[in-house]
């Protein structure tokens, strides 16, 4: 009896956001829907991807969400979707999409996916052991359901945008040394930067940073608030774990569940604040000029979390304008990369490496092993890197999106030639292809250049950014 019951409170509340949204589409203008579903996993043990050596997790520390915004005005429509993890693999997010679009009737060419990159979460795949199997199932249930819950709740809305600063948790991680300081890399050779290096030696950064937090906040017509997704170009932050390793959504989680309050949307079942990974391949949360007191776990989570909830919260308050009107408009493109191919001599060397004692392997630089088994699997690969780009505009707003772990410069470098008032990016969307530095980065070396890290040819960035800005250009003419 209790089952029936549910099946059929189930049945109305699904029936009751058609029924809104059937409503809804008789009004003209912009009309916005929203999402959240928890993925936390279940099973138990998982292991986190977000290290050399991965680690198994046994608990959650803080749920892990797929989170929707879904956007339509006339025939434009784009839902943006944001999922508490690592990466996700580009043939998973095909199949959620192709399951969502023959759900919902949208294109999955009117769909962006990306992930957060929190470092504390298992892999996007249903496979390997039992626990693994069923969050990677629940995972894709998960995203096609936020989609078909997003867009089934569209209504008529409103749409403003802003954008404020938080400088001081953002820092370029690459660093040029002091002379005779640079360790061997893993291939034995003398790069030009580090990453994360012992500060006693640093000299300069490599690059800049971006503090700038982007936000497009999403309101009724009645200026409720329904949803705000915003930007920060800032990698995961992470915990000083003591004892087991946990699942984590890092800062953006907690950003998520703090945002309501700054808004005063505590008590709304519809809003839904989510926070997209800005570019951030080379930029992360360690200053290294100065000391921080000691962090409780998750503290620094927590506090980033708030400073970039307090920005988006005066981006907000700086909103002159909310339109009912907004233009909404989506243009992608499959642009092929080739892979980087390693030499044969590098390939004879990686496995030497792999055939001698540990004893032996001791003594190499560090990381050298892991590396060879790069090697060996980049020489592998087959075909080209199809890679997905994807411009979305609401209104004077526009989203730029990179299936890579992109470096800071070729974000600013979109922000500034862009025709449009406001521009930010999202990385690692529509796929899950490693780091992608600049040239420029190619010549000075370091981690986020090393092949295996960096998987596809060197001057990719370069080839993707000039597709994107047709991409905006074509966007900017269109009506």
């Amino acid at each position: 009896m209790t089952m029936k019951v549910l099946c059929h409170c189930v049945s109305c509340h699904i029936l009751g956001l058609h029924l809104l949204s059937a409503v809804s589409a008789a009004e003209p203008g912009l009309r916005g829907g929203t999402a959240a579903i928890d993925i936390t996993p279940q099973e138990w043990p998982l292991t986190l991807r977000g290290s050399f050596f991965p680690k198994p997790a046994k608990s959650a520390h803080d749920p892990l969400h797929v989170r929707a915004l879904a956007f339509e005005n006339g025939n434009g429509r784009a839902v943006i979707v944001i999922v508490d993890l690592l990466g996700i693999s580009r043939d998973v997010l095909d199949d959620a999409k192709k399951r969502a679009a023959k759900v919902t009737g949208w294109r999955t060419d009117q769909m962006l996916i990306a992930a957060t990159h929190t470092h504390s979460a298992p892999s996007s795949r249903a496979e390997g052991s039992a626990p693994q199997v069923a969050f990677g199932k629940r995972l894709i249930d998960s995203i096609v359901e936020a989609i078909e819950q997003a867009i089934a709740s569209l209504q008529p809305a409103l749409v403003g945008f802003g954008s404020d600063n938080v400088p001081d948790e953002v820092f370029n991680r690459r660093w040029h040394l002091k002379e005779g300081t640079m360790p061997l890399n893993p291939f034995g050779e003398l790069d030009k930067v580090k990453m994360n290096p012992d500060r006693k030696h640093i000299v300069k950064p490599a690059g800049p940073t971006d503090p700038e937090v982007c936000i497009v906040d999403l309101r009724t017509r009645t200026k409720k608030p329904l949803g705000l997704l915003a930007n920060y170009s800032l990698h995961y932050v992470g915990a000083i774990n003591i004892g087991e390793r946990q699942v984590s959504a890092d800062y953006f989680g907690e950003f998520a569940r703090i945002m309501p309050w700054r808004l005063r949307a505590m008590s709304s079942q519809n809003f839904v604040a989510m926070l997209s990974n800005g570019t951030s391949g080379d930029i992360n949360n360690i200053d290294f000029h100065g000391t921080r007191a000691p962090r409780q776990p998750f503290e620094q989570c927590r506090i980033v979390a708030a400073k970039v909830a307090d920005a988006s919260w005066r981006a907000s308050k700086g909103i002159n304008e909310y339109r009912a009107d907004a233009p909404v408009a989506m243009l992608q493109r499959e642009v092929h990369l080739e892979w980087r191919r390693p030499s044969d001599a590098l390939i004879l060397r990686s496995k030497q490496i792999l055939a001698m004692s540990p004893d032996e392997q001791y003594k190499l630089p560090r990381l050298a092993t892991s590396y060879a088994r790069r090697v060996l699997s980049q020489a592998k690969r087959e075909g080209k890197a199809n890679c997905l780009v994807q411009v979305i505009r609401i209104g004077e707003q526009v989203i730029v999106s990179f299936p890579f772990e992109t470096f800071v410069e070729t974000g600013l470098e979109i922000k500034k030639a862009s025709p449009f008032k406001r521009t930010f990016v999202i990385e690692l969307a529509n796929g899950s292809y490693g780091y992608l530095p600049t040239p420029k980065h190619h010549k000075l070396g370091g981690y986020e250049t090393w092949l295996g890290t960096s998987k596809v040819q060197k001057d990719g960035s370069e080839i993707l950014k000039r597709n994107l800005l047709e991409m905006l250009s074509e966007l900017h003419k269109m009506k």
